[in-house]
């Protein structure tokens, strides 16, 4: 019984010196910082206050200057309603959500 208290002691004794050891080699090294964005990474505050000269089409895709899309935008702008549909395309899509809906509800019906 005794042996193994002694053996318990020297054990905890070399894993302490070697734990002070260890930190004391390498504690005091500097490490360089690795979360920082690479030299070449522009800024988000730069990218922010860029002008953009170039814009997509919500429409097509299609690639548009600052002038063709301004005027695109005040096209659309113009419009205030959407077309109008078909009243039995209306009824239909209404149905059909309504259908959704029920669905929903009672699970266990069949529409």
């Amino acid at each position: 019984m005794r042996r193994l208290k002694i053996k318990k002691a020297v054990l905890l004794i070399l894993i302490t010196t070697i734990s002070i050891i260890l930190v004391l080699l390498f504690g005091d090294r500097k490490i360089s910082v690795i979360a920082l964005p690479p030299p070449l990474d522009v800024p988000e505050e730069i990218l922010r206050t860029e002008i953009i000269v170039e814009a997509r089409s919500p429409i097509d895709g299609k690639s548009l200057t600052a002038a063709e899309y301004a005027q695109l935008q005040a096209q659309l702008k113009t419009r205030l309603y959407p077309p109008k549909l078909d009243p039995k395309v209306r009824e239909a899509v209404f149905l059909l959500r309504l259908r959704k809906i029920l669905k929903t509800l009672f699970p266990f019906v069949d529409f």
